[in-house]
């Protein structure tokens, strides 16, 4: 199945794999997956329907090939989502580690998917759990709920549409591993889901407002889909586990942050503290544990 192709030659530096990184769901995400010729997979429920997107770099050429409904869609949107619409040259950094990560890696862009619902739910799924639980609640509920992706690939599949997000049965999410408060959530916001898709078009404060006027919806899962449904580059997950010690390690030397101090250090990167987050994960910090780890819940034998 040829599919429909679109080359694309992009006029900046471009890490493929670090630009769509965000989109992978941890190991055996069933609508994402890299190819052993280097191309990435991602299956997706777009306005036209479902669709299966290909992605491969060849001598700076971008080759895009899609199929089923959405696959037009898919194709219009390959320059955004491979980070044409970002602009890194706005983060100008002092010497320093920092800087040397910048320039060490150009081609890493902010990616933008124009799809909300798509990472609103897996972010709601990670809320105060470990990463463990939510990326097996991930795959449960896609192969159990989704549809299986059209195209050539056998083992893709496209998350459930807004209606059959709210229509799974609660025992259905407890098998899942799926607690009450975070399936509560996920079935709220499948309700309101047209209005919420209407966030990737706002600017940054009126999305962040738009996602968290609903209940179950803080600022850290709205930061966690800004960031790749808008490509927000200040949008900061505050009230992440580990990312307060790790900012205030990198650009502090403080092994003990919170949030409030994670925002203080920030300030003066708006609005780019994102990027700067991304950037210190590159730089090789790392900042020294302390106490235990966060522990997995099984919500299924209750």
């Amino acid at each position: 199945m040829p599919g429909t192709v679109r080359r694309w030659r992009p006029g900046y530096p471009l890490d493929l794999a670090r630009c769509l990184f965000p989109l992978r769901r941890g190991p055996g995400d069933p609508s994402f997956r890299g190819g052993a010729d280097g191309s990435f997979w991602r299956a997706s429920r777009t306005p036209d329907g479902p669709g299966t997107l290909r992605v491969a770099v060849r001598d700076g050429e971008v080759e895009g090939q899609a199929w089923g409904p959405g696959a037009a869609w898919l194709l219009a949107g390959l320059p955004d989502l491979l980070g044409a619409a970002d602009d890194p040259s706005a983060l100008v950094l002092p010497p320093g580690p920092l800087r040397e990560a910048q320039r060490g890696h150009p081609g890493l862009r902010m990616l933008r998917t124009g799809l909300v619902m798509e990472s609103l739910v897996p972010a709601v799924l990670e809320q105060k759990v470990t990463t463990a639980e939510a990326y097996r609640a991930w795959r449960t509920l896609l192969r159990d709920f989704g549809t299986p992706a059209p195209g050539p690939s056998a083992d893709l599949w496209v998350p459930p549409s807004a209606r059959e997000w709210a229509m799974i049965p609660s025992w259905e999410w407890h098998r899942a591993g799926v607690d009450p408060k975070r399936s509560a959530t996920v079935v709220r916001a499948a309700r309101l889901a047209p209005r919420l898709e209407e966030a990737s078009a706002l600017p940054g404060e009126q999305a962040f407002a738009r996602l968290t006027a609903v209940p179950g919806i803080g600022v850290w899962t709205a930061a966690e889909t800004l960031q790749r449904s808008n490509g927000d580059p200040d949008a900061v997950s505050v009230g992440d586990y580990h990312l307060p010690n790790l900012v205030g390690w990198a650009l502090a030397g403080r092994p003990r942050s919170d949030d409030a101090r994670m925002l203080e250090l920030l300030e003066p990167y708006r609005p780019q503290r994102h990027r700067v987050c991304r950037l210190i994960g590159l730089t090789g910090a790392r900042a020294p544990r302390y106490g235990p780890r966060l522990a997995p819940n099984d919500h299924r034998g209750r």
